[in-house]
């Protein structure tokens, strides 16, 4: 990964190029390596870059050589190679940055949809005046924009967006979201008027200040019944592994894996050892001081299976507690769960040995059990089950609270453009996994990872969210994605000729919660009753005082309980970070600011 930043200006004046270089050091973490700005007529780019392609050259914003147009580049192209035989073009670098520019320059804007990989891009057409951003299909890199005095910014990140314009307020409106999923789907965020990029699109900022997004991938449908054997779509997945796997090696740095227990992660290992024998894989994992002493025993007797280099890292309670001020920033959400703070720890410890890392995410959520899709069926008609049926069911799929909670917390139901929309499929099990590629994945988990991945500066891919992979995994029927009522033995039976049999039949259990009222150093309600019960909680202020009181001052010590006391003290956290006083950023490192004339190739 890298940083990028811009803002377009609509008021003749073009934008200050210090304000170009504030916005790119808030993103040094993203980008160690290099900093650089252009400045336009009426646009400036900003980009932070982390080497991991032609790491001497291929330095950004980059120009095409007729000078139209302008690119600044987040990501990996991973067919870079393919499509720079295919382009005719004098290539000067060996990067993916110019395959980029060159595409634009020959085929224009719709030349994005050739790309593969995980990418956000800003690319300014000097011809038109129009400003593109452009996010991959799945969403893994993010992108963010908002608009200001005379312009609108735009940047991988929203903490660069806050560096510059008029200070930004909450969003009200999506605190309903975010006490249901303890996350805020796209395109809103917990800051007012700062907006995403959906994945999956592009949104084109024309000279007149207007900004409209035109979607360029969507998922497949489902194949017809019949087409597909057993065999067959596990030949095809297993074949799907590996060339995205294959696509995500592209890199000139060390490469290194998260495993993480699963059956995913240790395929994704598998293949990069077939792929490269040449030395060996760097593995990492991570624990708490809370899971149970099997946990991190069992992901290193993988690492000792597969015979990886492997390295551990384990957090305490206290660990989180100093770290969560610092984690929340990086984050710039609310933490969604203390597991969070060892993927912290992990990547300032990857980051130590490796510049780019690949992990399974994704696995589960295509080919494996989570447990709500086992409630996919009823979660599809929980509209028509009584109150508190329906509550019960809410709580079952993850909701923190459910939406009488809500609504007694913020005194109404959310506003009609902010309630869900029913993601449409084939069937229950086809609509969830449908809904959970569209916001799970993009708004929680892709979102988590990009941003403590990044805290360590390291490049994160995920292969099986590679989207040629996905789009296999969307046209198999759920009759062949299920059987007997498992939905992982698709993958387990596509991993069996590389993944030793111990780590696919180890009887699989839920991740470990973590017991929160214990570990923290006085309890959670201790410190809840500190922070909700102090006559500064912006929580308790915002929501209703009585309920978040009752809460808080509750004998109950219920799981369900403590989820609810974790959400708000994380959103109380949140607000301290970015609202109550200054962020604790980590020192930026040094950097070189290049304002290059617009014609600089």
């Amino acid at each position: 990964m890298s940083g990028l930043a811009g803002v377009r200006t609509f008021s003749g004046a073009a934008p200050a190029a210090e304000t170009l270089s504030i916005m790119s050091r808030t993103l040094q973490h993203r980008g160690p390596d290099e900093s650089s700005v252009w400045v336009g007529p009426d646009v400036g780019l900003a980009h932070a870059r982390l080497a991991v392609l032609d790491t001497e050259h291929s330095h950004q914003p980059m120009h095409s050589p007729d000078g139209r147009w302008v690119v600044a580049l987040d990501g990996a192209i991973t067919n870079h190679a393919s499509l720079r035989t295919q382009l005719d073009h004098p290539f000067r670098t060996r990067g993916d940055t110019e395959v980029v520019v060159a595409g634009l320059a020959l085929e224009g804007i719709s030349f994005v949809e050739r790309l593969h990989g995980q990418f956000a891009i800003a690319a300014h057409d000097l011809r038109t005046g129009v400003t593109h951003l452009v996010r991959d299909r799945l969403g893994v890199l993010p992108l963010y924009y908002r608009h200001v005095p005379g312009g609108i910014a735009f940047a991988s990140e929203v903490k660069a967006l806050l560096a510059i314009g008029p200070a930004v307020e909450v969003d009200l409106r999506s605190l309903d979201a975010y006490l249901g999923s303890r996350t805020v789907p796209a395109p809103d965020t917990l800051f007012q008027g700062v907006k995403k990029v959906l994945p999956g699109h592009r949104a084109a900022i024309t000279p007149r200040g207007h900004l409209e997004q035109t979607c360029w991938w969507t998922p497949p449908e489902s194949d017809p019944e019949g087409i597909w054997t057993a065999g067959d779509a596990i030949e095809a997945v297993g074949d799907g592994v590996r060339e995205a796997v294959r696509a995500a090696l592209v890199s000139d740095v060390p490469v290194g894996v998260h495993l993480g227990g699963g059956v995913g992660s240790a395929l994704v290992a598998a293949e990069v050892q077939q792929l490269r024998r040449d030395a060996p894989l760097p593995s990492f994992a991570v624990g708490l001081d809370v899971h149970p002493p099997d946990r991190l025993a069992w992901t290193r007797r993988t690492a000792e299976l597969m015979g990886t280099e492997h390295h551990e890292v384990r957090l305490r309670a206290a660990d989180f507690e100093d770290l969560w001020h610092r984690l929340t920033w990086h984050r710039e959400a609310p933490i969604s769960d203390p597991c969070d703070v060892a993927q912290f720890g992990l990547a300032q410890d990857a980051g130590r040995s490796v510049r780019v890392v690949l992990s399974g995410e994704g696995g589960d959520e295509l080919f494996g059990g989570l447990p709500h899709r086992r409630l996919s069926r009823l979660a599809a008609h929980a509209s028509l089950l009584p109150g508190k049926v329906r509550a019960s069911v809410e709580r079952h799929l993850g909701a923190p609270f459910a939406a009488v909670e809500r609504q007694r917390l913020l005194g109404s139901a959310p506003p009609a453009e902010r309630r869900a929309v029913p993601t449409p499929g084939a069937d229950p099990y086809d609509r969830q996994v449908r809904d959970d590629v569209r916001h799970l994945l993009p708004d929680h988990l892709l979102e988590r990872g990009d941003r403590l991945w990044t805290s360590g500066s390291l490049a994160w891919r995920p292969p099986l969210l590679d989207h040629r992979l996905v789009e296999l995994a969307f046209r198999l029927p759920t009759s062949v994605r299920v059987r007997s009522g498992s939905t992982r033995w698709l993958l387990e039976e596509a991993a069996r000729p590389l993944v030793p049999e111990e780590v696919i039949d180890r009887p699989r259990t839920d991740a470990p919660r973590v017991p929160l009222d214990t570990w923290f150093r006085n309890g959670l309600h201790d410190t809840a009753r500190e922070w909700l019960g102090s006559p500064g909680s912006w929580v308790a202020h915002t929501l209703d005082p009585a309920a978040v009181r009752a809460l808080v001052e509750s004998p109950a010590r219920g799981a369900q309980e403590d989820l609810q006391l974790w959400t708000l003290l994380s959103l109380e956290m949140w607000h301290h970070a970015f609202f109550g006083a200054a962020p604790v950023v980590p020192r930026p490192r040094a950097t070189v600011v290049d304002t290059a004339p617009s014609g600089r190739p």
